[in-house]
């Protein structure tokens, strides 16, 4: 097949059919399952850490897909690699490697701090990345008198949706649909280090933990929990496994959010932010002996690796190695909390970096001007929307930001100075319905 009488280039949208927002939204209603109930609007472009929707309205976003979007959207030079690596080579399957797979790895190796013999596994995304892990801890299964059997993990944790990530993942009214789940696995409460020592035994397999719950408000672990952590499952023989697939890449202004915790996991999951808006995901083992517990043969994947994905995260870390963006996330990070904190309208900020998590009260720091079983947060990120920003609500009363890395001082400004009027609004909006409904 020739190019010679290819139709001329056209964007995506045309060719399928250009229409408004609410034509989209009715036929993605009529075609594409409802997982994830009605998208908020129908985006079409983005640019920077702005994007726009199919009526042309421009929001600033503030939450990057969910801390994917590490550079923004459309960058010129992770766009550009992208497609000059498609041009060349897309897909090969994993019978074969590229330069762009093996030059990743050793990229991640030298930035996670990984010890000699440490190796890397790349998937899809942050759950399949979790899954690998899943299956890691599987491999430390003790001797035949003394199986392990049992993996721990935390009250409020979220590390994936299919079945032995869900199986880690807390929360009950994602789980229960679909159980029974992998078993084996044991929740013991967020940040209580008596309550892991006790679950933690010769039968434990791996302890899994998220340095910051992201999905349960942007939540960290105490100070020293960490470092206690490993404490604990090093003298049980059991593996500790940190799911940094969205705190890692830069997120916390450091690459991973466990650097300065003084510990050394035996493994670290990572996607999200790592290929700047590519699926990809990796599992990276550290040290001989877990990089040795999966054989050939024993997990596999088709997509994972492969040269455009690998070519994208190259990039993305190459962006944020050389221009400055975990100062940057650092700086800007730091201005959107201390902010943010003073106002009357927010109770508490959480977080590190550009993840945060906001708890709200009423207007003018009023509790009871807002019925105690309301959504709040629901409410703000609707009006937020409606001012032409983008956030997101893990909770009745919380907001979280996860905005590209290269969000600037005067974008964020721009979310302080709003956020007063986006509560005023969304409470009036609340009192309202309430009115209407006694």
């Amino acid at each position: 097949m020739t190019t010679e009488n290819l139709p001329e280039a056209r964007p995506l949208s045309e060719l399928a059919g250009a229409s408004s927002g609410s034509e989209w939204l009715a036929r993605y209603q009529d075609s594409l399952m409802g997982v994830f109930g009605t998208p908020q609007r129908v985006l079409v472009r983005g640019q920077g850490c702005y994007v726009w929707d199919a009526d042309g309205k421009q929001y600033l976003d503030l939450l990057g897909g969910i801390a994917v979007n590490a550079l923004g959207h459309a960058h010129p030079f992770v766009t550009s690699v992208i497609s000059s690596q498609l041009s060349t080579l897309g897909h090969v399957s994993n019978f074969f490697t590229s330069p762009t797979q093996v030059a990743l790895a050793e990229k991640l190796l030298q930035v996670t701090g990984a010890p000699s013999g440490s190796k890397v596994f790349f998937a899809n995304s942050g759950t399949e990345a979790n899954e690998a892990a899943f299956k890691l801890a599987r491999r430390n299964r003790g001797t035949p008198e003394k199986p392990r059997t049992k993996v721990v993990a935390l009250e409020g944790a979220f590390h994936g949706r299919t079945m032995g990530a869900l199986a880690l993942t807390a929360k009950k009214a994602y789980r229960e649909p679909f159980e029974p789940l992998p078993g084996g696995v044991v929740h013991v409460a967020f940040g209580d280090l008596d309550a892991l020592a006790a679950a933690v035994d010769e039968t434990t397999q791996a302890v899994f933990l998220e340095p910051i719950q992201g999905e349960a408000g942007v939540i960290p672990l105490p100070a020293g929990y960490l470092a206690a952590a490993r404490k604990i499952t090093h003298d049980a023989g059991a593996l500790l496994i940190v799911d940094e697939v969205q705190t890692g890449m830069g997120r916390t202004g450091t690459w991973l959010a466990i650097e300065g915790s003084g510990i050394v996991p035996d493994a670290v999951s990572l996607a999200k932010g790592l290929g700047g808006g590519f699926p990809i995901g990796a599992l990276v083992t550290f040290g001989a002996d877990n990089s040795a517990r999966l054989a050939a043969g024993q997990h596999g994947t088709t997509f994972g690796g492969n040269p455009v994905a690998t070519a994208a995260a190259l990039a993305t870390v190459h962006a944020i190695e050389t221009q400055g963006v975990l100062a940057n996330v650092r700086s800007v990070g730091e201005r959107l909390r201390s902010a943010l904190a003073a106002l009357p309208e927010v109770a508490q900020v959480r977080g590190r970096g550009l993840l945060i998590g906001i708890d709200l009260v009423g207007p003018g720091g009023d509790g009871t001007a807002v019925a105690a079983g309301a959504n709040l947060a629901g409410a703000v990120v609707n009006a937020a929307l409606e001012a032409g920003f983008i956030i997101n609500a893990p909770g009745p009363r919380t907001i979280r930001l996860a905005p590209p890395l290269i969000l600037t001082a005067e974008q964020a400004d721009t979310f302080i100075a709003a956020l007063p009027g986006l509560v005023a609004t969304a409470a009036g909006q609340l009192a309202a319905a309430e009115k209407e409904t006694t």
